[in-house]
């Protein structure tokens, strides 16, 4: 396919009339306000048995998290999430219909965790929460009524990047052991030449401009290269966790996504890389917005579920 989805297409073309500015020429909290009311409204996704809000101890104080519980008996395995927005934008709660689908899909509890944001905390403050946040999950899966012996980190775009991050970090720490890592169009580099964004750059859903301004944000140049930014620059892969990988025909970062899917399976971590063709970086968090979409969710979910089978 070299084309859009049909439904794709047609709401880039409702967005396009809109005429909005650019996120990245608002000021960071008029950015905030917007990329939140763009979700308002939307369809709330599938039900859940449960969903709590609450707190746990981040290394600089306290920090929200949102827990979807699936409606069968426990305990129940556990995807740690990181939500989208560049390091700058979102909460925990701005995934909500995806997070809701991951928790029916799976039968798994979503844990969406928040973390602190650029360019007010720059790096390496999502990283550190990130990790906090995934060590506080597995001390405590039993009070969440999950498994710690069944967790996986997963993740949307900058999420993603970060679920990958957290991946390796904990595996270099020896623990918290992992199941699976899930990552849906991840942002693994900061090399904003690839083709990938020549191609995407403009006009399909997170320009070029954007992820440039994200970077920004969150750090010095000379830190962008840091593999707890870009993993795929990471020196080494092997014992890292099962993954899946999700990458977008029109997307920006589809080329480092692919990049990272190779890296893994070179170093003999079973990986599973689906190519969602005619999707763009946001059409596939759509939940009954792009119908497109769900089919490729299921084969996210049903990659999940493998690691806990």
């Amino acid at each position: 396919m070299t084309q859009l989805q049909p439904d794709v297409q047609m709401l880039l073309d409702q967005v396009a009339a809109l005429d909005a500015p650019p996120l990245e020429s608002l000021p960071v909290e008029e950015a905030r306000a917007a990329f939140l009311a763009a979700g308002t409204g939307r369809p709330r996704g599938p039900e859940v048995g449960e969903v709590v809000d609450g707190t746990f101890a981040g290394p600089a104080g306290e920090l929200d998290y949102r827990l979807y519980r699936p409606a069968t008996p426990g305990p129940h395995a556990v995807i740690v999430y990181y939500h989208a927005g560049g390091w700058v934008l979102g909460e925990t709660r701005s995934d909500d219909p995806l997070c809701r689908d991951l928790c029916d899909r799976t039968g798994a509890i979503v844990v969406s965790l928040g973390y602190r944001h650029a360019p007010e905390h720059r790096f390496p403050a999502v990283v550190d929460d990130a990790f906090a946040g995934l060590q506080w999950v597995a001390e405590n899966a039993a009070g969440l009524g999950g498994r710690a012996d069944q967790l996986i980190v997963a993740g949307w775009s900058a999420g993603g990047g970060t679920a990958a991050v957290v991946a390796q970090l904990a595996r270099d720490a020896g623990g918290p052991q992992l199941a699976g890592q899930a990552l849906l169009t991840p942002v693994t580099d900061s090399d904003t030449t690839r083709p990938s964004y020549v191609e995407n750059g403009k006009g399909y859903g997170l320009d070029t401009t954007l992820m440039q301004w994200c970077f920004e944000q969150y750090a010095d140049p000379a830190d962008h290269t840091d593999p707890r930014i870009a993993p795929l620059r990471a020196k080494d892969f092997r014992g890292l966790a099962p993954a899946v990988v999700v990458t977008a025909e029109f997307d920006v970062v589809r080329d480092e996504g692919t990049a990272y899917a190779e890296a893994l399976s070179a170093a003999g971590v079973p990986t599973t890389h689906i190519r969602a063709e005619g999707h763009n970086h946001l059409s596939l968090s759509m939940v009954d917005i792009i119908a497109s979409g769900a089919p490729v969710r299921e084969q996210f979910a049903a990659a999940i579920r493998g690691f806990l089978a």
